[in-house]
C-alpha cells in the first residue's frame, strides 16, 4: 500500500513543553498504518498574537496510510489526551498538532486547508522543517528553503533538549 508523507507542526507552551513535546512525538509513532520518518530538533518561539509564555515547536515526518481527515482526527484525539482545549485563536495551549503539508495535496474544506495556510510565514515552522525537508515542497509556494529568508526577522532559538522518555 501507498504511504502518503505528511509534515506536522508541534507546539505548546503549558505546563512542561518539553516533555509534552517529546511525548507527543512518541504517541505520532504509534499513529495507526503510520511510521515517524523524521523529527526536527525543539525551536523557542514568541507567541504570536497573543500573551502568554513562549513556545517550544518542532516538525515531524510521518510516513502514513491514513487519509488526510483520518490523520487529523488522530492529531485532535492526541492533543485531546494532553488537555487541549480549543479556546480563542491563538490561545496558550497544552498541545497543538497543525497537518502542515500532506504529500503535495491542496485542499480546502472546512475542517482542514492543506497545505496550512500561515505556515510559509512562519519561523517555528519553517526553521524545524527545514531540518529535517529543506526542499520540501509546499503545495502551490515553493520549497521550504525558499521561504525561509522571508522570515529571518521573527525569533525563533533551536533550543538543546535532553531526550525524556515517553
Amino acid at each position: 500500500m501507498t504511504r502518503s508523507l505528511a509534515a506536522i507542526g508541534l507546539g505548546a507552551n503549558l505546563g512542561d513543553a518539553s516533555a509534552t513535546l517529546t511525548t507527543a512525538l512518541a504517541e505520532l509513532a504509534q499513529l495507526p498504518d503510520s511510521a515517524l520518518e523524521a523529527t526536527s530538533p525543539f525551536y523557542r518561539s514568541a507567541p504570536i498574537d497573543a500573551d502568554g509564555p513562549d513556545y517550544l515547536n518542532a516538525v515531524a515526518l510521518l510516513r502514513t496510510g491514513l487519509p488526510p481527515l483520518a490523520l487529523l482526527a488522530e492529531l485532535q484525539r492526541v492533543e485531546a489526551r494532553h488537555g487541549r482545549e480549543r479556546g480563542y485563536r491563538n490561545a496558550p495551549r497544552t498541545l497543538d498538532l497543525d497537518l502542515l503539508v500532506y504529500d503535495e495535496l491542496r485542499l480546502a474544506t472546512p475542517a482542514l486547508t492543506l497545505p496550512h495556510p500561515r505556515m510559509h510565514e512562519r519561523a517555528f515552522v519553517l526553521r524545524p522543517l527545514a531540518d529535517v525537508a529543506p526542499e520540501l515542497s509546499i503545495p502551490g509556494r515553493g520549497a521550504v528553503s525558499e521561504w525561509l529568508p522571508r522570515v529571518v526577522d521573527q525569533r525563533v532559538e533551536k533550543i538543546r533538549v535532553e531526550k525524556i522518555e515517553p
